[in-house]
C-alpha cells in the first residue's frame, strides 16, 4: 500500500511546522519527499527538549516527518545550492515555509525556480499572504492565525485572559490547505502541462477559520456575542458537568428536534409546556435559570449513567469533553483510524494519523522521521546517476 500519489516528487525546504505538516501529509498519501535541511537541522527537532522529552526524540517532529528523506545542504553555498536546483529539475513540487525575502537571496523563489523549471508546483505557505505592509514579517501560528486573525479573542469569554493555542493548530490546518491546494494543481498540469505558484497564509487560515464570524459581520454588520457558560442563548448547546467531575457538551442546534429528548432525558417533561422554555426565545430569555436548574440536575449522576440515559434519545445529540488521555483510550478513535503504526527498524511506534484515507489506493507511513542528513549520501548518488537510470 503506497497511496495515491506514488511516483511523486516533492523536495521540501520547510522549518518548524506548517510547511513540514504539508510535506508529511504528501509523504503519508505516497509521494518521495526530500527534505532539504541545514547543518543544524531544521529547528522543530528540538521540540522534544524544548518540551522535556529526556530521550532525544522530539514526538512532534516525528508527526510531520515520518516516511521523508532527508538531505543536509547549506544554501549559503553555491555548491549547494546548486545541488538543490539539481534536485527540482525531477520534481513535481517544491514546498517551503520560508520567508519570500529569504528565498529571493537564496535564488529559490518562485520567479527564479519556475524560470528553469516551468512544470513544477511551487507550493509556498507565509505568514500575511505575498502583498501588503507585513508580507516579509515573521510569524509563527500563535501570532498570525491565533491572535492576528481573531481565534484567541472569540474564544475569549468577557473579562478573561485569552486562551493559548495548541502547539501547531494553525500550522497544521493550513498544511491540510496546501497539501489540498498542490493536489490540485497537479491535476491541472495534467491538462495544461505548466506548473503555478500555489500559496496559503496561517492569517487566511486563521480567518477561514473564523468565517462564520467574520462573514457575519462582513453582511449584517453585527458581531456574534462570544458566549457565557451561565448564559448561552441556547441553553441546549451548551457544556454541563456530571456528577463525578467529568464535563460533556450538549449539542442541541435545532430547538425543535432536540429540546425534547432533552426534557425527557433529564426527567422533565413538563418543561415541554412551561411558558419559561416551550419555546427557543423563551428559553433564550430565561437561560441562566434553565442552566441552573440543568446544573442541578446533571450533578445527581456520574457520566457513564448520564451516558446510558442519553443513549436511549437517538435525537440527543451530545459528546464527553475528553482530556488527551481519553482520547488515545477512545474505542472509536482507534476504530475511525485515529492511529497509525509506523515502521522502525524490526519493530514500530503508534502515531496520530493524518486525517484522510483512500479506500481505492490506500497510504500508510513507510518509516519513523528520518536522522538529520541520512540520506544526503543516497540521495546525491541519484542525482549522478546517468538520467534513465
Amino acid at each position: 500500500m503506497v497511496g495515491p500519489l506514488e511516483g511523486t516528487r516533492v523536495i521540501e525546504l520547510g522549518v518548524w511546522v506548517a510547511a513540514p505538516a504539508t510535506g508529511g501529509i504528501l509523504a503519508d498519501w505516497g509521494a518521495d519527499v526530500v527534505k532539504i535541511e541545514p547543518p543544524t537541522g531544521d529547528p522543530a527537532r528540538m521540540f522534544g527538549r524544548m518540551l522535556g522529552v529526556e530521550d532525544g526524540t522530539s514526538p512532534p517532529f516525528e508527526m510531520d516527518n515520518r516516511s521523508k528523506r532527508s538531505i543536509v545542504l547549506d544554501l549559503t553555498s553555491n555548491d549547494d545550492r546548486t545541488t538543490a536546483l539539481e534536485l527540482l529539475s525531477d520534481a513535481d513540487v517544491f514546498l517551503t515555509n520560508v520567508r519570500p525575502g529569504a528565498l529571493r537571496r537564496l535564488g529559490l523563489d518562485y520567479e527564479s525556480v519556475a524560470a528553469g523549471h516551468p512544470a513544477l508546483v511551487y507550493g509556498l505557505i507565509t505568514g500575511y499572504g505575498l502583498t501588503g505592509p507585513d508580507a516579509d514579517r515573521a510569524a509563527y501560528d500563535i501570532a498570525a492565525f491565533w491572535a492576528r486573525a481573531g481565534l484567541a479573542h472569540l474564544l475569549t469569554r468577557p473579562g478573561d485572559t485569552p486562551p493559548f493555542q495548541r502547539g501547531g493548530m494553525g500550522d497544521h490546518t493550513a498544511g491540510m490547505t496546501l497539501a489540498a491546494a498542490i493536489c490540485a494543481a497537479l491535476i491541472a498540469r495534467t491538462r495544461t502541462g505548466a506548473g503555478q505558484l500555489v500559496t496559503t497564509s496561517l492569517y487566511r487560515q486563521g480567518a477561514y477559520t473564523v468565517s462564520f464570524d467574520l462573514n457575519t459581520f462582513l453582511l449584517t454588520g453585527h458581531q456574534i456575542a462570544i458566549g457565557q457558560r451561565e448564559s448561552m442563548g441556547n441553553p441546549c448547546m451548551n457544556n454541563y458537568t456530571a456528577g463525578d467531575g467529568r464535563r460533556f457538551w450538549i449539542v442541541g442546534l435545532e430547538g425543535e428536534r432536540h429540546w425534547p429528548p432533552l426534557c425527557r432525558a433529564v426527567g422533565r417533561p413538563e418543561w415541554l409546556t412551561d411558558p419559561r422554555f416551550a419555546q427557543p426565545r423563551a428559553r433564550a430569555a430565561n437561560a441562566a435559570e434553565l442552566i441552573a436548574e440543568l446544573d442541578a440536575i446533571f450533578a445527581t449522576k456520574p457520566l457513564d449513567g448520564w451516558a446510558e440515559t442519553f443513549a436511549a434519545e437517538p435525537d440527543f445529540f451530545w459528546s464527553p469533553i475528553n482530556s488527551v488521555e481519553d482520547v488515545i483510550a477512545d474505542e472509536q478513535f482507534h476504530a475511525a483510524g485515529g492511529l497509525v503504526h509506523v515502521p522502525d527498524g524490526d519493530g514500530g511506534v503508534p502515531m496520530v494519523a493524518t486525517p484522510a484515507d483512500f479506500h481505492g489506493t490506500p497510504w500508510e507511513p513507510r518509516c519513523t522521521a528520518p536522522a538529520l542528513g541520512e540520506h544526503t549520501d543516497e540521495i546525491r548518488a541519484e542525482l549522478a546517476a546517468p538520467r534513465g537510470d
